[in-house]
């Protein structure tokens, strides 16, 4: 009596999320996305500003193994002038753009802003909830909390208006994460 065949159900790769983004606070925060979701995020750090092109993005995809599910995220704060009409150029990509900064996406996660601000300001209200924050690290208690409160923080940003000040679209990655 032989063996049965076993037949392959086939293995699906799951998809790359490359997330070019322009500071240290954004890529330990898309780390540690990583590490929560466990999906394969490449993180490619863009430092110079708005110089992200579509010929940097695809140089940056050499060398890993591509899927036809793989997505594409610009993570890039607008208080710099000319930012947004610059990322926009870039075809197939998802924005998750935060205006003025991302600290105002970790603020989400306390309290919700409905009101105009600077990049000061929301370091400012964020360290009255955090006092410990750092620009560039997240502590073992902040991670928690953007844990917890991930929900609310959702909802908070989707109630306020796309691309002006103050909004946030760093959701879209949790939600395209989440879908994985």
């Amino acid at each position: 009596m032989g063996r049965a065949v076993r037949n392959s159900r086939g293995k699906t790769m799951k998809p790359n999320f490359f997330v070019f983004c322009e500071g240290k606070t954004e890529i330990n925060y898309v780390k540690f996305l990583r590490s929560v979701f466990r999906v394969p995020i490449q993180v490619i750090a863009k430092k110079s500003d708005s110089n992200i092109s579509v010929d940097f993005i695809e140089r940056s995809k050499r060398g890993f193994v591509l899927t036809r599910n793989d997505q594409t995220f610009l993570m890039f704060d607008l208080d710099v002038e000319g930012m947004m009409e610059h990322l926009q150029k870039i075809p197939q990509a998802t924005l998750l753009v935060s205006n003025p900064c991302i600290e105002l996406w970790f603020l989400l996660h306390f309290k919700g802003i409905d009101k105009e601000t600077t990049s000061g300001g929301c370091l400012r209200m964020l360290k009255a909830h955090s006092p410990q924050y750092e620009k560039g690290a997240l502590t073992e208690l902040e991670k928690r909390i953007l844990v917890e409160n991930m929900a609310k923080a959702i909802e908070r940003a989707k109630k306020l208006e796309d691309f002006k000040n103050p909004s946030s679209l760093v959701y879209r990655l949790i939600e395209a994460m989440e879908r994985v």
